[in-house]
Order: C-alpha cells, then sequence, then structure tokens
C-alpha cells in the first residue's frame, strides 16, 4: 500500500496535487520526520477522540501534544481520548496506527489546530507506516476547508 484510497480520493475530489515520500518503518512521528528527513513540526499529525456524538479528530502538528482540557473548552464539548484498537472500523483502508489527519475523508468531524494553517509545506501519514503525503500549506487548508479551528495543542 502507498497510500489510502479515501486520502487518494480526497486528495483528487479537491485538485490538491501531492507527492509520496517514502521511509522506512517507524512508530511514532519524530522516528518518521527523521527517517524522511522533514521537519518535525511540518508534520500534521491526527488524534482521535470520542464522547457521546461519535469519533473526531484533531489535527495537531508533529511537536505537539494535544492539551484535553484545552480542546475540550475550544469545542465545548466532553471527548475522550480514543482507543487505537476501536478505530479499524472507522479506518479500513489503513494500517492501525497510521490515520491520516483528513477526518473530512472519512466523514468525521475534524478539528485543526491554528499553529498548521500558516506552514508553507505539510506532511502527513499517507494510511501506512512507509509513507508520508506531502502537499503545499494552502492545498492542506483546502482539504480541511470549513472544520473547526482553534488552539489546543502544546509543545512538552
Amino acid at each position: 500500500m502507498t497510500i489510502a484510497t479515501s486520502v487518494e480520493a480526497h486528495l483528487h475530489e479537491h485538485g490538491v496535487r501531492y507527492d509520496l515520500v517514502a521511509h522506512k518503518v517507524t512508530g511514532s512521528t519524530h522516528e518518521t520526520a527523521t527517517a524522511a528527513h522533514v521537519a518535525e513540526p511540518r508534520i500534521a499529525k491526527a488524534v482521535m477522540l470520542r464522547d457521546p456524538q461519535g469519533h473526531a479528530v484533531a489535527v495537531i502538528p508533529g511537536t505537539t501534544w494535544l492539551e484535553l482540557e484545552r480542546f475540550n473548552r475550544v469545542s465545548d464539548r466532553d471527548f475522550e481520548l480514543d482507543e487505537e484498537s476501536d478505530l479499524g472500523p472507522l479506518f479500513l483502508d489503513c494500517i492501525q496506527g497510521a490515520i491520516p489527519p483528513l477526518g473530512p475523508a472519512y466523514g468525521l468531524e475534524t478539528f485543526l489546530d491554528e499553529d498548521l494553517t500558516s506552514l508553507h509545506d505539510i506532511y502527513f501519514e499517507a494510511g501506512d507506516h512507509v509513507h508520508l503525503v506531502h502537499v503545499e500549506g494552502e492545498a492542506f487548508r483546502t482539504l480541511l476547508k470549513g472544520v473547526r479551528s482553534g488552539r489546543f495543542s502544546a509543545v512538552t
């Protein structure tokens, strides 16, 4: 696999040009950035959440952690972190743990951390542990147009 079907369809639907960056198998954003020779702050990662209304995606920079309490204030909801083992049915075209930060491609409510809105280039999981998708920042914002945004992550 090189790119999840849903991700590729979402890119094409929005007319977004992209490159795939191959790297060795990795298990964390930091390892991925190193293996792909990409600045870690330019990686957008997905944090999966759930509340009684369902699942949601928080999209944050690779060098940060989601501040759940702040996120719940921004979203005016009571989210909890999702269990990775519960996500398979939501991302049938992805390998476990390689969730792309494109909630709209999967019909999921999505929240974008504002720290990602000013970047010129953005990289994100393609749906496996050996490829990143590279798009221009403006294209990434197009892919997430209409999602809620705010500041809800911090470097730790």
